[in-house]
Parts: structure tokens; C-alpha cells; sequence
């Protein structure tokens, strides 16, 4: 790949959108820390650098700030948000906090034509754009213009022709500016001059090497949940080792009704790659039972995942490596991806949870890909549709789908109540208009009748969204009808639960999973 983008963070929530938009346009990026080691970026090469939003103050002393040579490469810049500011206040420029805040929707008077947004916006024009800044602002650099203001940003497009920089006080990477994903497309085909022929076979083709690389003649256990991540990771990691690949499906009591004997027989059926299977339910569960505090489950989940694929490495003779389908939304909801300031929203138990003391090194080739591009991976790779298409399941299962005390009985009763939602869900032909569908039991109990009788039971939430990479979701519009059917369903045939509700939250500002 010749034609790169560099992606530096500065802590936004946000800042892998632009990575989506920037992949999307067909050029490939990467993402690193605003205080990376300079010699990585000249080693990368970029043809262009985006510098990110960032929840700081540009103005406060020891703020963060872009390494100088990022100015120096004399490639196109676009400043986003913060990344707009730190570029002006480094460039001579002066940011002030205390100003009119700026947060949500806006209009942006477009006052100047730009290579940034020629063929999209035109001087005189006004259109909506997403804003979320406190700072301002309140001077220019010499050799920048004013493109575009909103009325409490004189300075929300800013341009240095000369230079080919660029600075937005708003946020393009969102949905909410309708034409941002254009302005980025300008910016990194037309400004930057980027072929946009990046394509998942290119990927397929630079991970099959890195795989190798990191190999070597070393011998690899995969975690396979069956699931689209973890099967996607073990095809492309066995396209690049071979034998020297083991997969190794864990069934910790946490999973759905009857699916880790599915998982087991689509596996073995479909690839010729060695599979062991362990049943280590009583461990998983007996260590969590009773424990209600998320992060304690995950990270006890992690805990014990490591400890079973080091006793399986010992029985093959001795594994130098352990293979995840650990996805970008999963890092940088746990830790920042890039060792930058994101905050921790929780730690996923293949990321976050992961122990110290693990023994082997870990092989993550989709860590920098969002679940719609492992979908592509997929199909690239020649995986059925029924793996490409299935839902997301969480590593940590069931555990986190019964917040409070997890028991046995409890995680037997939900099983029940999501196999009964999920074929509903089939039968009125929604499953794959639905991103990700499952049911919650709630550590509540509720006063019920039934048959004249006096109940006092449990109560199941049902969850379902749509989205396309798991960063942001919105709750599925299911009909009443429907909803009274799937309530019907579970409290007529599952015993324990008495009362059904429906989880209308978006993401933000809930997660999809409720732990």
C-alpha cells in the first residue's frame, strides 16, 4: 500500500470514525497517539494527516499538543475540533476557553469556495454540522482564511491554501454533518491525492504477511467462540500458518441454548483446521457465582479463558501464541487503542481483562477493523453466510446479560427467555435487519398473578439494535404486536420470569450490552 492517511488521537470518542470514513473512501489509515515517537511517523509515510478532537483544553498549559513534525512533512493537515485548535494555537494562532459552548447540531455559513468541499458546498450556502467544543478560536495564523462560521464559531472553517491545511470547529467522522463523510472523501482523494484502492483483498493480503511475521515457525492457539470475529481470524490466520494454527472452543456455561454444540459441528464440518473442545463450565460458573460488580466478570472471564488455552497449549506441546478476534470497538471502549488519553468506557474480557502474568503473546489481526469490515473480511475469505451474518455474542456470554449475582438458575431461565425472543425474531423475517438481539434478566423480582395464584419472579429485558459498526446503535422499532407475542412467548413458557420489558436506549448514552 502506497497511499496512506495518519490518524493522530488526541482522546476523542470518536476519532475511529474518521479511521471509517478514511477506509470507506477506499485509502488505508492507521491511528496513532498525539505523542507517538516521531520516527514512527516518518516511517509511516502518510500522504495526508488528520489530527483529532480531543477532550482537553487547546488552551490550558500542557494540553496536548501535534509533534513538529507533523508540520515539517509538508503533507496536507485537516484539524478536527481540538485538532483545529492545537494546529492554530502551534501555528501561531491564539485558542481562548471560556467562550460561547457549542454543543449538537448547527449551521455552517459558508462564506469562501475550498478544495476541501468543492463539488459539495458552495459559497452562500448554509448546511447542518455537528459541534462539541467549549474553546474557540479568537486569532488566526498567518496564511489562514475564513471559509465557513457558525454563529458561535467565527473560525469554524478555517483553510491555508498554500499549505493545504485545513481546520473544521466541527465534527465531519459523525452522522450528525450530513455531508462530513464527502468532506473527508475531498480530503483524502482530491487534496491529498490518494487512489482510493485500498480494498479488504489488500488487507486480506498485508495481514497474511504480518501473521507471518510475528509467527514465524511458532505454534498459535485460537480462541474460537464461533462467532464472526473469532472464525474470521482463525481462516485468515490459517491461510498464513497452516498446522501451526489450534483452535480452541471454550464452552464456560455462558452460552446460548444448545450453541456450543452448534458452534462445535459448523466448525468441524466447514474447515479442516484441528479443533479441541473443552468443557469448563463448572469453573467459569462456580467463580462467578454470586458475583455482581461487570468489571470483576470480565476480568475474571479473562482470567480464566487464559488459563485454559495455557493448559491446552501444554497438551499440544507448548504454544508461543494466542489468537483473538479482538475488534476496534472492543479496544477502544477498554483502553485507548493507541496508548492515547480515551477514556476507559469498559474493559472487554479479551482486551481490558486480559491478566499480566499471561505466558504467551497474543495474534490480533482484526484489532484495527470494525465489525461491518469483518463481515467483508469474511466474504473475502469465502466464509458461508450463516457465520458472516451472525450476531454478535459477547466473549464474557451470558454473564453479562444477568446483571446482579450470577447463579446457575438464573443463567438457565435466560437462556430460555433469549432462544424464545431470537426465534420470534426469525420467524417474522427481522434477523438480518437486526444488528444484535438478545434478552436481559434483571436482578428484580415482581409481583405477578397467574391462574388465579399469586407469582413473584423475575424480570427479562428485551434488547435489540441496529447498527453498523457497534460504536454508535439505535434501538430496533419493533411493532406492539410483535412485543406482546415475544411477552407472551417467555412468561408462558419460561418458569422464573413474570414480567417483559422493552430497552428503548440508544447508544450513547447506554452500551449495547447492558454490563
Amino acid at each position: 500500500m502506497t497511499d496512506r492517511i495518519l490518524i493522530l488521537d488526541f482522546g476523542s470518542q470518536v476519532t475511529q470514525l474518521i479511521a471509517r470514513r478514511v477506509r470507506e473512501a477506499g485509502v488505508y489509515c492507521e491511528i496513532f497517539p498525539f505523542n507517538v515517537d516521531p520516527a514512527r511517523i516518518r516511517e509511516f509515510a502518510p500522504k495526508a494527516i488528520i489530527l483529532s478532537g480531543g477532550p482537553a483544553s487547546p488552551a490550558e498549559e500542557g494540553s496536548p499538543r501535534a509533534p513538529q513534525l507533523v508540520f515539517d512533512m509538508g503533507v496536507p493537515l485537516l484539524g478536527i475540533c481540538y485538532g483545529q485548535m492545537t494546529m492554530a494555537a502551534q501555528l501561531g494562532g491564539t485558542v481562548e476557553s471560556g467562550h460561547h459552548r457549542e454543543f449538537g447540531r448547527a449551521l455552517l455559513d459558508v462564506k469562501e469556495p475550498s478544495g476541501l468541499f468543492d463539488g459539495v458546498w458552495a459559497p452562500g450556502e448554509k448546511h447542518t454540522v455537528w459541534m462539541s467544543h467549549g474553546d474557540r478560536i479568537t486569532r488566526l495564523p498567518p496564511g489562514f482564511k475564513v471559509k465557513g462560521v457558525s454563529q458561535n464559531a467565527p473560525y469554524a472553517l478555517i483553510e491555508d491554501e498554500g499549505r493545504h491545511y485545513y481546520g473544521l470547529m466541527f465534527h465531519p467522522e459523525v452522522v450528525h454533518t450530513p455531508d462530513g463523510a464527502k468532506l473527508i472523501h475531498n480530503f483524502v482523494l482530491n487534496v491529498a491525492g490518494c487512489k482510493g484502492d485500498w480494498t479488504m483483498a489488500a488487507f486480506r493480503q498485508q495481514a497474511v504477511e504480518a501473521i507471518r511475521k510475528q509467527v514465524g515457525s511458532g505454534r498459535v492457539i485460537c480462541g474460537l467462540s464461533g462467532g464472526v470475529d473469532s472464525s474470521v481470524a482463525a481462516i485468515l490466520i490459517h491461510e498464513a500458518i497452516g498446522d501451526q494454527l489450534t483452535c480452541v472452543f471454550v464452552d464456560h456455561g455462558l452460552m446460548r441454548l444448545n450453541e456450543a454444540e452448534e458452534v462445535v459441528t459448523m466448525f468441524r464440518d466447514h474447515y479442516n483446521i484441528p479443533l479441541v473442545h473443552v468443557d469448563a463450565s463448572d469453573t467459569f460458573i462456580g467463580a462467578l457465582e454470586g458475583q455482581s460488580d461487570p468489571e470483576v466478570k470480565r476480568k475474571t472471564i479473562g482470567k480464566l479463558f487464559i488459563d485454559v488455552f495455557e493448559a491446552e497449549a501444554k497438551k499440544i506441546g507448548g504454544a508461543d501464541f494466542l489468537a483473538q478476534g479482538t475488534l476496534y470497538p472492543d479496544v477502544i471502549e477498554s483502553v485507548s487503542f493507541t496508548g492515547g488519553p480515551s477514556v476507559t468506557i469498559k474493559s472487554h474480557h479479551n482486551v481490558g481483562g486480559l491478566p499480566a502474568r499471561m505466558n504467551m503473546k497474543l495474534v490480533e489481526p482484526l484489532r484495527e477493523l470494525f465489525k461491518d469490515e469483518v463481515r467483508a473480511l469474511g466474504r473475502e475469505l469465502g466464509l458461508p453466510d450463516r457465520f458472516v451474518g451472525r450476531h454478535p455474542f459477547p466473549g464474557p456470554g451470558l454473564a453479562i446479560r444477568c446483571p446482579g449475582g450470577v447463579t446457575r438458575e438464573k443463567l438457565d431461565i435466560l437462556r430460555q427467555a433469549d432462544a424464545v425472543y431470537l426465534d420470534e425474531i426469525r420467524k417474522a423475517g427481522l434477523y438480518d435487519a437486526i444488528w444484535q438481539a438478545f434478552a436481559v434478566l434483571l436482578p428484580v423480582q415482581t409481583v405477578g398473578v397467574m391462574g388465579d395464584g399469586r407469582t413473584y419472579e423475575f424480570v427479562c429485558a428485551l434488547r435489540a439494535v441496529t447498527s453498523v459498526d457497534g460504536m454508535t446503535a439505535d434501538f430496533y422499532h419493533f411493532d406492539m404486536e410483535f412485543l406482546s407475542r415475544v411477552a407472551t412467548r417467555i412468561i408462558n413458557e419460561v418458569k422464573g420470569v413474570n414480567r417483559v420489558t422493552y430497552d428503548i436506549t440508544s447508544k450513547p448514552p447506554g452500551t449495547i450490552e447492558w454490563e
